[in-house]
């Protein structure tokens, strides 16, 4: 049956929309090693939930003072200029984020290499490492075959916290099996987006209080499972 092209076109508008398209990773992927990985952490994170064990995930992320352009709401017909004056200085973030808590830990610098990513191991004792006195809960780090995380100066900190750290090691090319991928999505979407900064010390600063801000956000409600005392 014949339809009027005025009602073809709104079809068409309601099922189609002007997108930007992006490089598949499937490619590059072992297919059934990401499967194999997927279910494994899908263990681990019942084993977290349980209380067994503290799963992180980690990963490694970058700011510029620059502003990163998110999507934003304007005015229709308006041209959305951001000014960014002079040459854009970089800070270097190392994050992992408790999956229970939600709660992300970062690392700040300006370089990447692996004793950075060591300094940010250095923090993880603080919180989650064993303590004198208390029992040793075991941690489990979800990391990506990155070079710093593959050196041997990093390896050889790995092995002095083997016996309460665990590193399970993501197969090539598949972020999505890294949930603090999200997170550095909303951290440069909604915190730093479409903002200039002067420097780089301006801009740490507003990294670790966007970090603030995003942990109080995530982390779960503690009067959502309150028990009713008898």
């Amino acid at each position: 049956m014949y339809q009027p092209f005025a009602v073809v076109q709104s079809v068409a508008k309601k099922k189609f929309r002007w997108r930007r398209p992006r490089h598949t990773l499937k490619g590059r992927q072992n297919g059934r090693e990401v499967e194999r990985i997927g279910l494994h952490l899908q263990l681990r994170k019942r084993q977290a939930e349980a209380g067994d064990i503290v799963l992180l995930y980690g990963d490694e992320s970058e700011a510029l003072t620059h502003p990163y352009l998110a999507r934003a709401w304007a005015k229709s017909g308006a041209d959305m200029r951001v000014p960014a004056p002079g040459q854009a200085k970089k800070v270097a973030i190392m994050g992992s984020l408790n999956h229970l808590s939600r709660e992300l830990t970062i690392h700040t610098s300006l370089t990447k290499r692996s004793s950075d990513f060591i300094a940010h191991l250095e923090q993880l004792d603080q919180i989650y490492g064993p303590k004198p006195g208390q029992p040793i809960k075991p941690v489990v780090l979800v990391e990506d075959n990155g070079p710093i995380h593959t050196s041997k100066l990093t390896r050889k900190a790995f092995a002095a916290r083997a016996h309460w750290l665990t590193v399970e090691w993501l197969p090539k090319y598949a972020p999505e099996l890294n949930d603090i991928e999200l997170v550095w999505r909303d951290l440069k979407g909604h915190h730093l987006a479409h903002q200039t900064f002067l420097d780089a010390t301006a801009l740490d600063k507003a990294i670790h209080d966007a970090v603030g801000n995003l942990n109080r956000e995530r982390m779960p409600d503690p009067l959502a499972k309150l028990r009713i005392s008898a």
